[in-house]
């Protein structure tokens, strides 16, 4: 295993698709915090910078820069130094994630002109699935789409490689993780690795999310295609920002405006990203031939006691199932990595 970095200090980014959260770490054997904290993501990334340079008057300088990146693409399955050849790597992977990849070539430019000199890794969401079966890769559509790179991928990498390392000795060989936030995905894990997940190409598969669709029949999109004419961008917002559990509500898709609202649509907005998810879980227990561990994790799996409690009535079922919360650490496993690959 390669060591760490001595003393390595790490300004480890961490870009959602509205806000970036950012921590500055202290590396060695392990990674701890100095300050840390979330800023409300505009175009203006100069402005982002901005308002991290403030915060951070007064901590030492970062030796490393490490961005969480959503989707590696094709050719890019293992976390990196970032380099020209990579950012051209990414900048080819924005076809397959519109939504974040053009903000996090912007935010990866920013930052070296801010802190030239000062190295910067790409940490891949999708690198912890790199290694899943054809079984679990391949679509079902034509050879010479594949070619192309069209197949599953697997999102929330960091977040399951920072449960795989908080089980430690207590690993399980048969582990389930389910990340449930905003964006929800769910994860079968055997002896540390991934073998299948239920996102897909894009993070907009699988579970029904806050505002994502989850899986939906493509006949739907065809439909609206042929009948209402809606075009690409129109059904991209639509499969990505109107649906899940503000769409079904018509209220929001944060759980706990949903909670408070109390009315039966947003019910029932809940019950079904609760069966979502439990159907999910089974279909990677399927994928395992059974479980030993069920892992809950990201802001509704660790907080939303309701949710943990109707996801554990719902998987009753399952003889011997361990179900633990422990917190999703994406940005510990960026410091980390960063730190390694300095």
């Amino acid at each position: 295993m390669v060591a760490l970095v001595a003393r390595a200090v790490v300004l480890a980014l961490n870009s959602g698709s509205s806000s970036l959260k950012y921590g500055l770490y202290e590396v060695d054997d392990a990674a701890v915090l100095l300050f840390g904290g979330t800023i409300e993501t505009t175009d203006d990334h100069g402005h982002v910078f901005d308002a991290i340079e403030r915060a951070l008057r007064g901590w030492p300088a970062p030796t490393v820069i490490g961005h969480r990146i959503v989707h590696g693409g094709p050719h890019r399955d293992a976390h990196c130094r970032i380099d020209d050849a990579v950012m051209a790597d990414l900048a080819t992977a924005c076809a397959f994630a519109p939504l974040h990849g053009p903000a996090s070539l912007a935010l990866i430019r920013v930052a070296g002109a801010r802190y030239p000199g000062v190295p910067q890794v790409a940490c891949f969401d999708t690198a912890f699935h790199a290694g899943m079966p054809d079984l679990a890769t391949t679509l079902p559509i034509p050879r010479a789409y594949r070619a192309s790179g069209i197949r599953r991928y697997g999102f929330h990498g960091l977040s399951c490689e920072s449960i795989v390392r908080q089980l430690g000795s207590e690993l399980p060989a048969r582990l389930v993780i389910a990340h449930l936030g905003n964006g929800a995905s769910v994860t079968a894990v055997r002896d540390g690795r991934s073998i299948d997940t239920s996102m897909g190409l894009t993070p907009t598969g699988g579970v029904m999310m806050a505002t994502r669709t989850g899986d939906l029949d493509p006949g739907v999109l065809l439909h609206l295609l042929r009948e209402t004419g809606l075009d690409a961008p129109a059904l991209a917002t639509l499969v990505d920002h109107a649906s899940g559990m503000a769409g079904v509500s018509g209220v929001s898709g944060d759980m706990r405006i949903l909670r408070a609202a109390a009315t039966d649509e947003s019910d029932l907005a809940i019950r079904m990203f609760e069966r979502s998810v439990c159907k999910q879980v089974a279909a990677m227990i399927a994928s395992l031939g059974g479980a030993d561990m069920l892992v809950l994790t990201g802001g509704i799996g660790e907080h939303d006691a309701r949710t943990a409690r109707a996801i554990r009535a719902g998987l009753a079922w399952v003889p011997g199932l361990d179900i633990r919360i422990l917190p999703s650490q994406e940005d510990v496993q960026i410091a980390r990595h960063a730190a390694t690959l300095a």
